[in-house]
């Protein structure tokens, strides 16, 4: 199966609120939704409606806004959750079953047959009210694989449209991510989604090697928040895919909306942008060293593998250090309107370094000995 047959679903307003600092209003459960919906994601994922009376309504609202997502909701597989979810109106209903040891002795205390005959029950109901079905289990990396896939062939058997691969405690490596997926692509024919945590800092190579071994869709929210460190976050997963495609996510994707998107969110729950933040971290498109700067200008290929042009911003070139070539000083001459011959600039750029030596300079500075050089 071609990795460019993946999807998007976003889980900002689901995930996204066992953020800690998180607490949306419905207002801005819709504004976000329809962000999301601006930027192309396939799937907005919101939060059970058994959650709490106002997550049901919200749930309700959500549903019924005029988007091209489509809109799901994430429920334990248990009738009665089943049963309200379905009155939301969603178009989907995702459903999750711990599958570990560690969650079937201290959780639901289960076996893998009580897991099979509860899930055959609650498909087969959310199936006949005509959604869209993916049945995950929970903690999958924790699992025997052998009940593992145990479970999933007989889900994907009821006629399920995804089954689910949850890394809940982010403990899983692309390898075994690659390794479990290709496999899983082997057992069943329907679509496999990926929801990777991010407590090792693995989320997004996780997706990307869970794509390479065959799923289809991925789990993201914006900024990556969610639980404990949270997941793949959106940005970081269209950046990986963008080195592969660009072509491919320019097609899928209004990139120019992700600032947007990651400002919103961030103002939201009252955090900053990390300024390694993918795409839109203050610095993510800032160039400095000299040999770097130079290439920059000459072909901004060669040092970045995202054009910030795509994503709707601009690139920095800091040419005001110690670091500085004579290069990037010499093109700061032409925009002044000053020619330098590469004899003058060298020197200018001594200058430049020592005076970077003593502390940090402004490109203020910068002109100025620019000009004065011309004056002398």
């Amino acid at each position: 199966m071609p990795i460019e047959r993946y999807a998007i679903i976003d889980s900002t307003l689901r995930e996204g609120e066992q953020f800690s600092p998180a607490h949306f209003t419905t207002e801005q459960k819709v504004e976000i939704a329809q962000a999301l919906d601006a930027f192309g994601v396939e799937y907005i994922e919101v939060t059970s409606p058994v959650a709490s009376p106002q997550s049901y309504e919200d749930c309700k609202t959500i549903a019924a806004l005029p988007l091209r997502a489509k809109v799901l909701t994430h429920v334990r597989c248990h009738m009665d959750d089943a049963k309200v979810a379905v009155e939301t109106c969603v178009d989907g209903i995702d459903i999750l079953f711990g599958t570990s040891s560690q969650l079937r002795e201290f959780s639901h205390g289960k076996s893998v047959d009580q897991i099979i005959d509860q899930a055959r029950e609650v498909i087969t109901f959310i199936k006949d009210h005509g959604k869209e079905v993916r049945f995950s289990s929970e903690d999958s990396f924790r699992s025997t694989e052998g009940d593992l896939l145990r479970v999933y062939k007989a889900v994907a058997a009821m006629g399920v449209d995804r089954v689910g691969v949850a890394d809940t405690v982010g403990i899983a490596t692309p390898r075994q991510c690659y390794a479990l997926a290709h496999e899983l692509r082997r057992q069943v024919a329907c679509d496999i989604e990926f929801h990777g945590h991010n407590d090792t800092g693995c989320a997004i190579a996780n997706s990307h090697s869970m794509l390479e071994g065959g799923a289809t869709h991925i789990d993201t929210s914006v900024l990556g928040i969610g639980e404990r460190n949270g997941i793949t976050p959106l940005g970081g997963f269209v950046a990986r895919m963008y080195a592969d495609d660009q072509t491919t996510v320019k097609s899928k994707y209004d990139l120019t909306q992700l600032k947007h998107l990651d400002e919103m969110i961030a103002s939201m729950v009252g955090i900053d942008i990390p300024f390694d933040e993918f795409v839109t971290g203050k610095y993510a498109f800032h160039h400095k060293a000299g040999m770097h700067t130079k290439a920059i200008y000459v072909n901004p290929n060669s040092y970045e593998i995202l054009d910030p042009a795509d994503f709707g911003l601009a690139r920095t070139i800091n040419i005001a250090h110690r670091l500085t070539g004579y290069n990037a000083v010499g093109k700061r001459a032409e925009e002044l309107g000053l020619q330098f011959g590469k004899d003058d600039l060298r020197e200018i750029t001594k200058r430049i370094k020592a005076m970077g030596d003593a502390g940090p300079l402004s490109m203020d500075q910068l002109d100025a000995v620019l000009r004065d050089w011309v004056v002398a």
